[in-house]
């Protein structure tokens, strides 16, 4: 059973409602995001993007939005992100299923170079050597002044009080919605989306694919980000935008 464009079209809105529970400013990384890419697009044909560990397509459909054309593909392990984003993207977008914890995983993709590839609160599920061996697999992707942003948890070092009290206070916010039935948590909207009859047993199967959930996240600073992008052979790397503990460091090949 396949997911029909509305039904899928209302649990992607109900996950970027999740998730703004977690990231009040989302919106803001994925603008400053598409901003890069519009900065370095090349002219003259669509932009070649790739929406990594993009779940259900939240990227592309903003992207599909900001840009005249786009050959964008989506890539995910989880069975259940993924029918949601080949719905609710209904045709416009390859969607692809692979593991980046393995380094074979660039071969499910389709030929050719990407003008950009865009990440958000995704790569910190995996170990610092494999984010650091990622990152030059992604930049072997790109074309010639194309670019990488990674948005995600990462801290500034020199900020640990103030972080900390950040946090505290954006749990304290989160929980006071969820009290008051403003918004899903991470588990009830699992939970919802496991009574769904063409995603039950997709989430069944994620259970097998993380039987004990995600492994412990990893949140090294900026800094980090920058050090493994420099030495993974980016012509340039900065941070292209910050939000309180969260940024988004961008690699430029």
């Amino acid at each position: 059973m396949t997911l029909s464009f509305v039904d899928a079209a209302a649990l992607q809105e109900g996950w970027d409602r999740q998730q703004e529970g977690y990231m009040p400013d989302r919106e803001h990384r994925f603008a400053a995001m598409l901003d890069a890419v519009a900065a370095t697009a090349a002219d003259g044909g669509p932009v070649r993007l790739l929406d990594l560990a993009g779940g259900t397509g939240s990227i592309t459909l903003r992207a599909l939005r900001r840009f005249a054309a786009v050959d964008a593909t989506v890539l995910d392990l989880d069975p259940a992100l993924l029918a949601i984003a080949e719905g609710s993207l209904a045709g416009r977008a390859a969607i692809v299923a692979a593991d980046l914890s393995r380094p074979e995983w660039a071969a499910a993709l389709p030929a050719g170079e990407f003008d950009a590839v865009l990440t958000a609160t995704a790569l910190h599920w995996l170990p610092g050597e494999r984010i650091e061996g990622l990152y030059a697999e992604i930049r072997d992707l790109l074309r010639p002044g194309g670019v990488f942003v990674n948005a995600d948890h990462m801290p500034d070092e020199g900020l640990p009080t103030l972080t900390k009290n950040l946090l505290a206070t954006e749990e304290a916010t989160r929980n006071a919605r969820y009290a008051a039935g403003a918004a899903l948590s991470w588990s009830q909207w699992w939970a919802h989306v496991a009574t769904v009859p063409e995603l039950g047993p997709l989430v069944a199967r994620r259970h097998e694919i993380y039987p004990s959930g995600h492994a412990s996240e990893y949140t090294p600073p900026v800094a980090w980000h920058l050090e493994a992008l420099r030495s993974a052979g980016y012509a340039e790397a900065g941070v292209l935008w910050r939000g309180g503990p969260d940024a988004a460091v961008v690699g430029v090949r």
